[in-house]
């Protein structure tokens, strides 16, 4: 079953020829997720053959324009195109003054309900929830407010076996409560075991985005054995006091955020515009930790088991 992230924007800052500001979407079990709204996302949404109907929620990490600037023009698309269903919009605290004051002066109006959920966290929050994935927010650490969030996904039924079925006399007029790990009774009276009927699901897999933040360890325990992480990796380790002043990260301290939590793999990305080519940040995150892809926009990352 389907966990992936589509690669929308991946530079900082301004957008290049080569990079839009940071984007991405989340499908997980066709259900769709934007996280973060750079400038032009709805170019990109139709370059890579998104459906913008299938996305009902938007998660914002924060209010720097790299990362927020998309949405007023995606929202109002959504209007042209004659959207009549509730979007939601998850963000920090001032994203629904941001977002209504653009229309209001604009003398704007949308066809549909925007709702809002305003984020200012202190620690890792269950902020949605839908039956096949838990959200949660939690802080990052920036020059503004900003979060992180993890996707969770949910555990599928438990997996009938047929041929056991057929073995143990079990009806399958009881196969939906064999999928949800009830012990039957078969033909003949006997409690048959779900165990000898059913196997497990599939281990469920997990997703993190950390956009803009200066290493800070605690972020590892709010990912801890993340399937996938994104970190953000804007420099490279000669630039350290220019991360530090702008509150951003290296490749080096992605790496070591992606070592401390257990992360299966790495993802970096939000890179400077200086480097044109992303191989010396992947180097270096590798050196560290093996596991690491470097983002590119249009790239679509799988999620293992």
């Amino acid at each position: 079953m389907q966990f992936s992230v589509v690669i929308l924007g991946c530079g900082s800052a301004a957008p290049t020829l080569g990079r839009r500001p940071s984007s991405q979407v989340i499908n997980i079990r066709s259900h769709h997720f934007l996280v973060d709204c750079g400038e032009g996302t709805q170019i990109q949404l139709r370059k890579y053959k998104i459906k913008f109907q299938k996305i009902n929620q938007i998660f914002i990490s924060h209010l720097h324009g790299d990362h927020v600037f998309g949405l007023i023009g995606l929202l109002s698309t959504y209007h042209l195109l004659g959207r009549t269903k509730s979007l939601e919009i998850f963000g920090p605290l001032g994203i629904k003054e941001f977002i209504t004051t653009q229309l209001r002066l604009s003398e704007a109006y949308l066809n549909y309900e925007l709702v809002f959920t305003e984020l200012k966290l202190t620690e890792k929050t269950l902020i949605h929830e839908n039956t096949v994935v838990k959200v949660y927010a939690f802080p990052l650490k920036h020059r503004i407010l900003c979060h992180g969030f993890m996707f969770e996904e949910k555990p599928t039924e438990r997996r009938l076996q047929m041929a056991q079925l057929k073995k143990h006399k079990v009806s399958i007029a009881y196969a939906n409560s064999i999928k949800s790990g009830k012990d039957v009774t078969n033909e003949e009276g006997q409690l048959i075991k779900n165990e000898l009927l059913s196997k497990d699901p599939p281990p469920t897999r997990s997703y993190a985005y950390c956009s803009d933040t200066i290493y800070h360890e605690p972020i590892a325990d709010y990912v801890k054995n993340v399937n996938l992480l994104y970190h953000e990796s804007t420099f490279l380790e000669n630039l350290r006091d220019r991360a530090e002043k702008t509150f951003h990260s290296t490749a080096l301290d992605a790496a070591k955020i992606a070592k401390l939590s257990g992360a299966g793999q790495l993802l970096i990305g939000h890179y400077s515009a200086r480097y044109l080519n992303s191989e010396p940040l992947l180097n270096e995150a590798k050196g560290l930790f093996v596991n690491t892809l470097a983002a590119e926009d249009g790239m679509i990352v799988e999620i293992q088991n």
